[in-house]
């Protein structure tokens, strides 16, 4: 599943240690989901669009899994 969560982080100045602590996750698990090896769970996506002032469907990319229907 794709992200937008590095823009979003870039844009707002903010380092995956930062956001991470933020949401209540560590850093590696920021970099995990930005770099597609983690999906995050529906929890930690509504956390993160929360925090970005977004919907989910804003910060997360769902076509992936509307191909593999």
């Amino acid at each position: 599943m794709k992200t937008k969560i590095p823009e979003l982080r870039r844009a707002r100045r903010l380092s995956q240690e930062e956001l991470a602590q933020a949401v209540g996750v560590t850093r590696q698990t920021i970099t995990s989901i930005e770099v597609g090896k983690y999906t995050a769970s529906l929890p930690l996506a509504h956390k993160l669009a929360r925090y970005f002032g977004l919907a989910i469907e804003d910060v997360f990319d769902f076509s992936d899994l509307d191909e593999e229907e």
